[in-house]
């Protein structure tokens, strides 16, 4: 498959790596020099330019892309890439930051098919958007990282919290939610935990034990 990259930071340059690693191709868009020479040395096809303009986006072949992340830390240019995107048939996946009111949320939301905070998701559930899956699945992200689902039951300590507000500590993070058969996304922020639901999980791999009786009792 064939991916543009709009934005060449921590989230968008380790997107980049994950894709290619696991065969994709992959272009990079920035309008940092620095960053497109980083790129560039790293073994991508880089173009400079704001990512929001659709010359650049041509350049960099989004004509034959199958998806379009906008990973850069400003969300007027992100959301101006995936409407680009759009444009040219691509799915699109657009980062944003924790702190936007839930109505600005849902308008992005509407226009885009996946919007990833990173602060919580990273770079493995940004590649796990574009690539066009849902996030119920377990695995390994690293040697020190797991990725894994659980279902709430009853009677968990984190039933009627906010998803939002589930706070691990530093063993791990809650990434995504789901209720019953439903895909699991990225919770708004109004949601709250009810039972049944499911949890995806972000954890240090020896902490997994201590991250599920915190949330499950």
């Amino acid at each position: 498959m064939n991916f543009v990259i709009v934005g060449y930071g921590r989230v968008g340059s380790r997107t980049a790596r994950v894709l290619r690693e696991e065969g994709h191709d992959v272009t990079v868009v920035d309008n940092s020099d620095k960053k497109v020479d980083r790129a560039r040395d790293e073994g991508f096809e880089a173009v400079l330019g704001d990512g929001g303009t659709e010359s650049v986006l041509q350049e960099a072949g989004i004509e034959r892309a199958d998806a379009v992340g906008g990973l850069t830390g400003d969300p007027n240019i992100n959301f101006a890439a995936c409407m680009l995107g759009k444009e040219y048939d691509c799915r699109t996946v657009m980062r944003i930051s924790e702190d936007y009111r839930q109505e600005i949320y849902e308008r992005y939301a509407d226009d885009v098919d996946e919007i990833i905070y990173p602060e919580r998701l990273g770079a493995a559930g940004a590649k796990t958007a574009l690539l066009g899956g849902d996030f119920n699945a377990i695995g390994d992200l690293t040697d020190q990282l797991r990725l894994t689902t659980v279902t709430v039951p009853d009677d968990a300590p984190v039933v009627g919290e906010h998803v939002a507000n589930i706070d691990l500590g530093a063993d791990g993070r809650v990434y995504a939610h789901g209720r019953e058969r439903e895909p699991m996304t990225i919770p708004l922020p109004g949601t709250v935990v009810e039972p049944g639901d499911q949890l995806a999980l972000l954890t240090e791999r020896n902490a997994l034990e201590r991250v599920r009786s915190k949330l499950l009792g």
